[in-house]
């Protein structure tokens, strides 16, 4: 069980549901926290802006298990081209990010399958095979603007849409 945690008025929230408890018992949170929290960036990654600010999460300073990292480096591709090599990292950095879920114990499988749906579009495909042996399949895709930032809108509990109706989050289960 999680804190819920919902889209909207362009950031990330509690989900206080009907004014109860902000719980979400699927992995919907997990998944969001996962993937939208940036990681601390490798000492040898290519910072998008050429600075010297690696990120992280300030959690991140003293971790429950040495080494543990929250978050994802998908960040460092918000200025890159849609290439194929671009796509392998994206997908890297996703099952990066999940791969806590499998070590935990919290699910028995994780597949991320990354792709370009369209012109500026970034897409994600999760599979996650759960403790009760069903599937779990998301669509999470990134919008990128002129300042390399994704464009979302919550168009309900299970789906994040962008602004112009695309779908960024899908849970279909």
């Amino acid at each position: 069980m999680d804190i819920g945690i919902t889209y909207a008025n362009g950031g990330f929230d509690l989900d206080l549901g009907d004014g109860g408890e902000a719980v979400d018992n699927t992995l919907k949170t997990a998944v969001i926290l996962s993937l939208f929290t940036d990681r601390l960036a490798d000492e040898d990654d290519v910072l998008p802006d050429g600075g010297t600010d690696r990120r992280g999460w300030w959690g991140d300073i003293f971790p429950e298990v040495g080494g543990d990292l929250t978050g994802s480096r998908i960040w460092l591709l918000s200025r890159e081209k849609q290439l194929p090599s671009v796509l392998r990292r994206a997908g890297q950095y996703a099952k990066e990010a999940l791969q806590w879920l499998l070590d935990d114990g919290v699910i028995l499988g994780l597949d991320v399958v990354a792709e370009n749906p369209m012109d500026g579009v970034m897409g994600l495909g999760i599979s996650i095979k759960t403790l009760e042996n069903t599937a779990v399949d998301m669509r999470i895709a990134t919008v990128a603007d002129a300042a390399g930032y994704s464009a979302l809108v919550d168009m309900g509990y299970d789906m994040i849409l962008d602004t112009s109706g695309g779908i960024i989050f899908d849970m279909s289960y």
